[in-house]
């Protein structure tokens, strides 16, 4: 686990906070999302199907630290879209870092080498460069060639100007293991502070709906890649979240953990479903079903997916819920998981000839004691 020491402190301040209030459900990464415009057509997204005029417009910087500020998060991540297409992301990025928040902005890095002087290092920001693979599957997934090669450089000259830098990588259906141990060894040459890893989630309106994981194929997927891992891997993700990711590790979803605002509002339930809005954050946050979702709620959209946002909540949970989950959890960050009795075997559903997509979401990215997602 790879964690700031001071953003550790910070939600282990905010969750000791809301337990001595009696809160049950409360925020800690608010996904603020100023624009759904990209520079990339993904498909497996499912954030930048809206009409033009959507797609033309953006929140203020004054609307996006009013959100922060009524949110109350320790995190924030804005994902996208693209942010660094918005005319004022220096001015957002600005004003959340003088609240010392801990900032992870999500990107594709096409345009970060070109903007680094608008931004200043500081250890509450890092950029958090979306990486899906190896070279081949990268510019396979984000539908454009050459996009890998520029995100590493953009990568490189974010760590020589002296930027904290994180990656983060969807998986989807045609993910080879081997060729992800490499990348993973790969991505940690480059010097980045930590991987961000998740399964893709099915969004109704991606124009690829062939590649994402079902739950228990990912399963199998994450078990063969995470099984026995370096100690040279850094993941700024919770070793709970990623025992779950292996069906090592029972959690339920978590949605509220990760508010999201955007162009519309508060976004019921989270970043990757759209069942309406709320006007105010206490509004979402009061007024919201929430047993309307989660796996065990039996409803369909949520069945099989394992992502972060909702997740990631969900391991601070089991972390702080018990003496047993604060132990168990020591034991993971101390000792590793344990060594599988027995080797994963392949996967025996055939696999998709390729696979396309990705989810810019850096949810929990950051989360201390569990933890862009994300």
């Amino acid at each position: 686990m790879s964690v700031p020491v001071g953003q550790m402190m910070a939600v282990l301040r905010h969750v000791a906070v809301q337990r001595l209030r009696g809160n049950r459900r409360y925020p800690l990464v608010l996904m603020l999302e100023p624009l759904f415009r990209c520079n990339l057509a993904c498909g497996g997204c499912g954030k930048i199907q809206h009409p033009a005029e959507i797609l033309r417009s953006h929140l203020t910087p004054q609307q996006c630290l009013a959100a922060v500020d009524e949110c109350g998060a320790p995190i924030v991540s804005i994902p996208g879209g693209e942010p660094l297409l918005h005319p004022q992301v220096d001015e957002i990025v600005a004003g959340i870092v003088a609240r010392k928040r801990y900032l992870y902005l999500c990107t594709n890095a096409l345009k970060l080498e070109e903007m680094l002087p608008r931004f200043t290092p500081s250890r509450h920001l890092a950029f958090s460069v979306h990486l899906d693979g190896p070279r081949e599957e990268h510019d396979h997934a984000v539908c454009k060639e050459g996009v890998h090669d520029r995100a590493v450089a953009a990568i490189r000259a974010a760590r020589r100007a002296g930027f904290r830098v994180t990656t983060n990588s969807t998986l989807f259906a045609d993910a080879a293991p081997e060729r992800y141990r490499a990348f993973f060894d790969d991505v940690m040459a480059l010097g980045v502070e930590g991987m961000m890893i998740s399964p893709g989630y099915s969004y109704a309106k991606a124009p690829d709906q062939e590649h994402f994981l079902p739950r228990q194929r990912s399963q199998r997927l994450f078990r063969r890649i995470l099984d026995g891992p370096p100690r040279r891997w850094r993941f700024n993700q919770s070793p709970v979240f990623l025992e779950f990711l292996k069906g090592a590790w029972d959690l339920e979803c978590r949605p509220w953990g990760t508010p999201t605002y955007n162009l519309f509002g508060w976004q019921r339930p989270c970043y990757l479903l759209d069942d309406g809005y709320a006007t105010s954050f206490r509004e979402l946050m009061e007024e919201t079903d929430w047993d309307r979702y989660g796996r065990a709620s039996g409803n369909p959209k949520c069945a099989d997916c394992m992502v972060h946002c909702g997740y990631e909540p969900a391991a601070v949970e089991a972390t702080f819920g018990s003496l047993r989950g604060l132990a168990a959890t020591a034991r993971l960050v101390l000792f590793g998981a344990p060594t599988p009795a027995a080797p994963v075997p392949p996967d025996t559903e055939p696999a998709p000839a390729a696979v396309g997509g990705r989810l810019q979401a850096n949810g929990l990215a950051a989360l201390p004691i569990i933890d862009r997602v994300a």
